[in-house]
């Protein structure tokens, strides 16, 4: 099964387009926030996939949740995946770690720094697929995730539009 994460995209749709064209793999999508209404407009083209949605701290008057969690039960892998603000991500990781821990995730996915970043840390692969639109140190990103029975594999993509 393959995952692509994307998040603060920030009012460019099209970028979210272009990524998933290119990923024709990939069948769960995992949109981290800001701006939710990116996605919805983008979720049409690509019936398809599984869209897995969280609101960021820019998401004003949306219903999405700040946080999810999603089993994949073939795979034996549970992620957990949230905006990241709530959790306090620009001054570490503790606190996202700690709660994926405590609801048996092996993944933790979260955007709001803009800066893309895979680390693992006892069975816990924390995630940040940076930003397509507005990104901090380093290219335009966004991440995909391999999971299968033998095992997880992030990866993080540079975007080229």
């Amino acid at each position: 099964m393959r995952a692509v994460v994307i998040s603060d995209t920030h009012g460019r749709p099209a970028l979210i387009e272009r990524v998933l064209d290119r990923e024709t793999e990939a069948r769960e999508v995992f949109f981290l926030g800001d701006v939710v209404r990116d996605i919805e407009e983008v979720m049409p083209l690509f019936p398809d996939k599984n869209f897995h949605i969280v609101r960021g701290n820019c998401d004003y008057f949306c219903d999405y949740p700040l946080f999810d969690l999603v089993e994949f039960k073939a795979e034996g892998v549970n992620v957990y995946f949230t905006h990241g603000h709530k959790h306090f991500v620009k001054s570490g990781l503790e606190d996202i770690y700690d709660t994926a821990l405590r609801l048996g995730a092996s993944v933790a996915l979260y955007g709001h720094t803009h800066i893309a970043s895979v680390e693992y840390r006892n069975g816990v692969y924390l995630i940040n697929g940076g930003s397509l639109a507005l990104p901090r140190n380093g290219p335009a990103s966004y991440a995909v995730i391999d999971i299968d029975k033998s095992g997880i594999l992030p990866a993080i993509k540079k975007s080229t539009f």
